[in-house]
């Protein structure tokens, strides 16, 4: 698969984990001042509202004031006792520790980050919840430290869509999960033309924007990979603000309503889950 807009991916993974460094800190901050009470301090029209109170209050708050993603994807996966669970892209933990309670403790969950201080608050949010069928990794998506045919099921929320080289997703997803594993995630898709200028923007791509593959393409990606049963559901739509963004991993704390987000709009970006299976033979 290729990438429409050349972008550096060096330059792409620097200003994402900044981005992201950022996105930690105000999460701790967050914490020490107060201010969430039982929500989450995070603001934008796609990352508010995912999750039901009764999953929410299964996680520490930092897990939660970290939550920035698009979907609640363990809540697509439908998991099972004593699966082994990756999350590509794991933040403060929120969607490991809700599989990890998912599972039991005959299963186990892994998240996957390349940010120390998501990893470090993803650490502190799993010694909070007192789990021991977690582990936090540090690595990169297109490359998962964890060997072939290890897990049941992947995860992801509002991550793929950062990657430059998202066919290498797609393929190490296929490489580590078993066979009939199900690859399960949460992301952003494009349902119109996206500005050239918004394509080549870094801060695009590590705002959820940038990156997002259409529908057609998401499709295409995985079967290339070796996936079957592929389906994409669009779940909630967000026109494209004249700055080339619709507040998704937003470091911004403007209107949350949800209007937000449409003002300028010439294409059309949604949320959507993303179910797919590796076969049972190949």
């Amino acid at each position: 698969m290729q990438t429409r807009t050349p972008i550096d991916p060096d330059a792409l993974r620097q200003t994402v984990r900044s981005h992201y460094a950022r996105a930690a800190k105000r999460a701790s901050d967050s914490l020490d001042s107060g201010c969430c009470g039982e929500s989450d301090c995070g603001c934008g029209p796609i990352s508010e509202g995912l999750y039901d109170p009764s999953s929410a209050a299964e996680v520490p708050k930092g897990a939660r004031a970290a939550s920035l993603g698009c979907a609640n994807p363990t809540a697509l996966a439908d998991l099972h006792p004593g699966e082994v669970v990756l999350d590509l892209g794991s933040g403060g933990g929120m969607d490991v520790l809700l599989s990890a309670r998912r599972v039991g403790p005959d299963g186990f969950a892994f998240g996957l980050d390349m940010t120390d201080e998501m990893l470090a608050l993803a650490e502190t949010n799993r010694r909070e919840a007192g789990l021991r069928n977690v582990a936090f990794l540090k690595g990169h998506i297109e490359q998962v430290p964890l060997p072939n045919e290890s897990v049941d099921v992947i995860l992801s929320n509002c991550v793929v869509n950062l990657s430059v080289d998202k066919g290498r997703v797609f393929d190490e997803a296929y490489r580590v999960l078993r066979p009939g594993g199900r690859f399960a995630v949460a992301d952003i898709v494009a349902e119109g033309d996206l500005p050239e200028e918004v394509r080549s923007s870094l801060e695009a791509y590590a705002g959820c924007v940038a990156g997002a593959l259409t529908l057609e393409e998401y499709e295409a990606g995985l079967r290339s990979a070796g996936f079957e049963d592929v389906s994409i559901e669009p779940l909630r739509r967000f026109g494209l603000d004249e700055d080339g963004s619709v507040g998704c991993c937003s470091d911004s704390s403007g209107d949350c309503g949800p209007g937000a987000g449409t003002k300028g709009a010439n294409a059309t970006l949604a949320s959507a889950f993303v179910r797919a299976r590796k076969p049972v033979s190949s």
